[in-house]
């Protein structure tokens, strides 16, 4: 099976996978355990399991016949450096706006 190659954004725009990521922000869980959160078969589980791998957002480790997901945080380190990005710009944007309101008008 192909898992598509897709960007932060697309990835975190499935709402099955941010929930997946918000379990695993409390702990590490099985692929079983995860798949028991959700209405979806096993195989529709592993499939956002794997994209989340691929992106960098989840790593998976094998112990014994269970395989546990935690969070990584490299897929998070795009989605930051954009939102960073668009931060830096409406400070910027805002504080020409504010020296702009600051200046005095000649009566």
């Amino acid at each position: 099976m192909a898992i598509p190659t897709l960007d932060a954004f697309q990835v975190i725009g499935d709402p099955s996978r941010r929930k997946m990521l918000l379990l695993l922000s409390e702990d590490s869980l099985t692929i079983n355990s995860l798949a028991d959160n959700f209405d979806m078969s096993r195989p529709a589980v592993s499939k956002h399991v794997k994209i989340l791998e691929t992106a960098g957002f989840i790593s998976i480790q094998d112990v014994g016949r269970e395989r546990y997901c935690t969070l990584k945080k490299d897929g998070f380190e795009e989605l930051q450096a954009w939102l960073n990005y668009f931060d830096e710009f409406w400070t910027s944007k805002l504080k020409k706006l504010e020296t702009l309101l600051n200046i005095k008008l000649p009566n």
